[in-house]
Parts: structure tokens; C-alpha cells; sequence
């Protein structure tokens, strides 16, 4: 296995692109191996990388099947439901929370409120 070319960052030669660039346009990696890499360096730790894939062996994006949108609409509802009192809270229930709004901050009684 040869060596990745390296280029600093913003200078890569045209036909090359990074996933989200692939994206869009409307297109894939579609299984092709990275071909390039770019390197942006920082001062006090590595540099940052960004791998790059050839253009002209990109695939087109998959188109969405209704299948597909099903299961990813599914998808969306779990995760607004929230598993301590079962309700839709309404949003995506926050993975640090773990649970709906309300029941992670539970109001005071009145009672306790006064005293």
C-alpha cells in the first residue's frame, strides 16, 4: 500500500472532493478508497485531516425508497418520546438529558415552594 498524497488545506487539485462535497453534488464515494488526503496544520496539537475521493468514480446518492423514509420516520418519532412518562415531549429528547424537560427538572410542590 503506497503512501497518500498530502496537500495543505484549500489547495487540492480539481477532481478531488470530501464526502460532504461529494454530497453536494449529489454523489457518493460508492466504495472507492481515499485517494488523497488534506492536512490543515494547528499549533499545539496534530493537524487536522480531511480525506479526499476522486470525483470521476463517484456514484450517484441512492435515491430514498418509501421503505426508507418509513423506517427513518420511525426513527424520528423514538426519539422524541421520552422513556420516563412515555409522552412525545414535542423535540428530540437531549441524549445528556436522557428524558423529557419535565421530568429532569421536576417542579416544587407549592408547599415546598413556600416554606
Amino acid at each position: 500500500m503506497g503512501a497518500l498524497p498530502v496537500f495543505r488545506w484549500r489547495l487540492a487539485p480539481d477532481g478531488y472532493a470530501t464526502r460532504r462535497q461529494l454530497r453536494a453534488q449529489g454523489l457518493r464515494p460508492g466504495g472507492q478508497q481515499v485517494a488523497a488526503q488534506l492536512e490543515r496544520p494547528r499549533r499545539r496539537r496534530g493537524p487536522l485531516v480531511a480525506y479526499l475521493y476522486r470525483i470521476d468514480l463517484a456514484k450517484p446518492v441512492r435515491p430514498m425508497t418509501p421503505g426508507r423514509w418509513a423506517a427513518l420516520a420511525k426513527a424520528n418519532a423514538a426519539r422524541r418520546i421520552c422513556p420516563t412518562c412515555r409522552r412525545d415531549a414535542g423535540y428530540v429528547i437531549p441524549p445528556t438529558l436522557g428524558m423529557c424537560t419535565p421530568c429532569a427538572f421536576p417542579e416544587p410542590s407549592p408547599e415546598l415552594r413556600s416554606a
